[in-house]
């Protein structure tokens, strides 16, 4: 898909700010939440390509960041070794936008009003490409792992159950 037809995200422009080969996938937004499944038929890739950002507050660390797959569940004893924390739990949803300034189901790990502790389950090392969200709902990059992990400063770490 062509870059310049779609509406650029901040995610979008850190990565062409910094030269980062991406690609940018659209598909229609139905209902309040879709599956992996849903959104990886709606842009043509495997569902397990798909990758989702979780934000998490840590004692150590006021936020986290935690980039699984989609179909994967967060392991909070990893997270919270991985990073140097005794604990970690999910922020709050209320708080994600003022926190990230990304919603539920637009939040990317890429452009938040931050730079945090990023990690990145390490199952992503093995593909050449992943799916990320590029910051809003209807709207995925296409992106290889190790130009991801330059771009957050994050570290790929064993994260899910």
């Amino acid at each position: 898909m062509d870059k310049k037809k779609i509406n650029k995200t901040n995610a979008a422009r850190v990565l062409e700010s910094l030269k980062i080969d991406f690609e940018l996938r659209t598909y229609d937004v139905e209902g309040e939440h879709q599956t992996a499944e849903e959104v990886a038929e709606a842009i043509g890739v495997r569902p397990d390509l798909i990758y989702k950002t979780l934000v998490l507050k840590g004692q150590k660390d006021p936020f986290i960041v935690a980039v699984i797959p989609c179909d994967a569940h967060l392991d909070l004893k990893k997270i919270a070794k991985a990073s140097g924390n005794k604990n970690c739990e999910m922020l709050p949803m209320k708080d994600l936008l003022s926190t990230t300034g990304y919603i539920r189901g637009g939040c990317s790990p890429i452009g938040m009003k931050k730079l945090f502790p990023t990690y990145i389950e390490e199952m992503a090392t093995l593909e050449e490409k992943i799916i990320i969200s590029a910051g809003k709902k209807g709207l995925q990059i296409v992106i290889n792992p190790q130009d991801l992990i330059k771009v957050i400063e994050g570290e790929f770490v064993d994260l899910v159950l």
